[in-house]
């Protein structure tokens, strides 16, 4: 048996079928509770925390027969659940995820409905993450606007919200991957970024993405922006020389929806010329002459033979 009481509320719990006045011995997870908190055989718990969940059992005083026990579950009521849609895999379908802004303590239970029209769609739970469902779109390009409600309940309350949304405006693609940045030989102020398409995005070729691309060095907190309507490459013209990069990429559908988040960020540092000591002639035949006559073949390990 579990009893389910808000934090703040004052529990009285009673010995199972034993008399107000009979005398009765309470425990809480196995540890006899003071009887202060007794009214007759009835036990009485005021403004009750978290701390107080736990296995309550009453026992009947002399013979410490077992009369009654229950899980004292002690949580809050739900606040509104946080509800996000998005598509990241246009034109397939799109996903709905949620979660509470505070914890509860206890058991919660979501129901989620997905209306288009006047069609009620079902929402086909993803086993992970847990907090999610995916939507397969039926009928593309449609005008017509989804509503979708999650109602979250548990022993204590329940709660809900509801959004609505075209199709198009949850369109955002997972950031751009596999982001590389290399010098270009002798150019001491160029850049090579390369990168590809989100691997979730399933149809560049029907569905093309744009890129917007931004970079800096790492003395400097200003960044500079390149949007490219086309191709998952760029050279930047103007680094500084011999300073080190931060570059990230971001992706959007070419028509419809907002930008991705931006990608993992990718260091790199302009190619520079490798520096050229200047000696004499006579130091060079010097150190020629020295290095050769102090040449010593490399020892050798010698391994003592078996037998």
């Amino acid at each position: 048996h579990v009893q389910y009481e808000r934090v703040g509320a004052d529990v009285t719990m009673k010995c199972g079928s034993m008399d107000w006045d009979a005398a009765v011995t309470w425990t809480a997870n196995g540890t006899d509770i003071d009887e202060s908190h007794l009214n007759g055989s009835y036990l009485i718990l005021k403004n009750v925390d978290l701390t107080q969940s736990g296995q309550y059992s009453c026992y009947e005083g002399s013979s410490w027969h077992l009369k009654y026990q229950t899980y004292l579950s002690v949580g809050t009521p739900p606040k509104e659940p946080a509800l996000m849609c998005r598509s990241n895999n246009y034109p397939k379908g799109f996903y709905c995820s949620w979660h509470l802004p505070t914890p509860t303590y206890i058991p919660n239970y979501f129901n989620i409905s997905v209306i288009h029209g006047t069609r009620e769609i079902v929402c086909e739970k993803d086993v992970f993450p847990k907090n999610r469902c995916h939507i397969r779109y039926l009928q593309l390009f449609s005008t017509v606007k989804y509503k979708v409600t999650l109602t979250v309940t548990n022993a204590l309350g329940k709660n809900s919200t509801t959004v609505t949304f075209d199709e198009f405006a949850i369109v955002k693609p997972d950031p751009p991957e596999s982001v590389v940045a290399k010098p270009v030989p002798n150019n001491p102020r160029r850049l090579e970024v390369s990168w590809q398409n989100p691997s979730s995005w399933p149809d560049p070729e029907s569905f093309p993405l744009k890129f917007f691309l931004r970079y800096r060095p790492l003395i400097l907190d200003q960044w500079q922006h390149v949007e490219l309507s086309d191709g998952t490459s760029h050279t930047i013209t103007d680094a500084y020389a011999g300073k080190e990069y931060i570059i990230q990429v971001a992706a959007k559908d070419n028509d419809i929806g907002t930008w991705s988040d931006w990608s993992v960020a990718v260091h790199a540092t302009p190619w520079t010329e490798e520096p050229k000591h200047l000696t004499t002639e006579a130091q060079v035949t010097e150190t020629t002459s020295a290095s050769t006559s102090s040449f010593m073949p490399p020892p050798t390990t010698k391994i003592c033979d078996k037998g």
